[in-house]
């Protein structure tokens, strides 16, 4: 089978004023369809440092010089929020989070190609790579993967690899939505689309951010303590631009929540905890943070975790559930991890009726009957021609 033509496109334009970008967006407005992407730097900070913005039309790339001194993107947010065209992206998360925090919502309407890829049998998370190879018979340079993008000027070799990323692009979703609309899955696509649109996703609230670190514990005062730290990092964090971890890592705030330190003396016995930060300013206001906590009453106080429906799952029957989760999405061509997740699959077998994504929708014809079927003793597992197949039970 030929491999697909390489994309032909004109050097990309460098855009570094506010007219200039102007001109670009109401030109790109016209399109059906811009691909985008963002190159940014987070290593440092809480908050991404937007460089560059990489937008592509039909017959058109352009990078833009997200801080150049001459340059205001708020033609950009017009772009971004014009509901006529299409904005695509790669793994759109973190490109989406920036643009909420510099815009104040979402792109709309969007596509993740990413996302549609997995629903269209390229595996778990493929990466864009494979997906540019697979698709547009090209290839991505990553000698810039890892670049400052901070530092000025660009470099030429800089913007054509930023430029690469949004050219390929095209191609990749014009392929994708091809081969989703023969298989009869663009309304599935279409649904995980609709789950990206909330701004609310890419704001945590501090103060629900305790329950991914997952304390063991039934002490309800120690819990909210945990809860107490958790949101005093986040806040601390983004005042001060550090990410959380180098502000405090999770062990260190876990211990801190257990033993309650009153003092700075007290504070800097724990792990991880310099002098100078339990004496400063950071760490008064963590003890200050500790000593509120102290003083909620029960009522305030987070529920201790309650034991889910039911006995733990059994082993066995978890077993048997991710046997039937992959033999159902090889037979589909779809990523598992996008039918079901672990914890889908360990709700599935101790509750009856536990409300979970892979018990509704398209995931629930593609896997969730037949889990539930599975369950009830009404199909068994068996192996035919090398492959996992459901039999009726007797």
């Amino acid at each position: 089978m030929p491999r697909p033509p390489r994309l032909a496109f004109p050097p990309p334009t460098l855009i570094s004023t506010t007219a200039a970008l102007k001109a670009l967006c109401e030109r790109l407005a016209a399109e059906e369809f811009v691909t985008v992407d963002t190159e940014f730097m987070r290593e440092r900070t809480y908050w991404p440092e937007l460089c560059v913005v990489q937008l592509a039309g039909e017959r058109e790339v352009s990078v833009i010089d997200a801080q150049g001194p001459d340059i205001d993107l708020a033609p950009l947010g017009r772009l971004l929020a014009d509901e006529r065209v299409l904005k695509v992206f790669h793994a759109a998360r973190q490109d989406i989070e920036i643009f909420v925090l510099r815009f104040g919502d979402v792109p709309r309407p969007l596509f993740d190609t990413q996302i549609a890829a997995m629903v269209a049998g390229f595996g778990e998370q493929v990466g864009y790579d494979a997906l540019v190879s697979a698709l547009a018979g090209g290839s991505i340079d990553k000698a810039h993967r890892f670049s400052d993008w901070s530092a000025r000027p660009l470099s030429a070799s800089q913007i054509a690899y930023a430029a690469a990323d949004v050219t390929y692009l095209r191609i990749v979703y014009t392929k994708l939505c091809a081969r989703l609309k023969r298989e009869g899955r663009l309304d599935w696509v279409a649904e995980e689309m609709a789950a990206l649109g909330d701004p609310a996703m890419y704001r945590p609230d501090p103060d629900a951010l305790w329950e991914r670190l997952r304390p063991r514990s039934n002490n309800r005062r120690f819990l909210g303590t945990v809860r107490a730290l958790a949101a005093w990092r986040e806040r601390e964090a983004q005042r001060v631009n550090i990410p959380r971890q180098r502000l405090l890592r999770d062990e260190t705030l876990l211990e801190i929540a257990a033993t309650a330190p009153g003092s700075p003396d007290a504070l800097a016995r724990a792990r991880g905890i310099s002098r100078g930060f339990a004496e400063g300013r950071t760490g008064a206001s963590l003890l200050a943070a500790i000593a509120e906590a102290e003083l909620l009453p029960d009522e305030a106080l987070p529920p201790a975790p309650r034991a889910r429906e039911g006995a733990r799952p059994s082993p066995a029957l978890v077993s048997l559930l991710k046997v039937l989760l992959a033999a159902k999405c090889e037979d589909h061509h779809v990523a598992a991890r996008l039918v079901a997740s672990s914890e889908d699959i360990d709700r599935l077998a101790s509750e009856d009726a536990p409300d979970i994504a892979a018990l509704h929708g398209w995931r629930r014809e593609v896997f969730g009957e037949d889990a539930l079927a599975l369950k009830r003793g009404q199909v068994a597992l068996g192996v035919a021609g090398r492959k996992v197949r459901l039999i009726p039970a007797d």
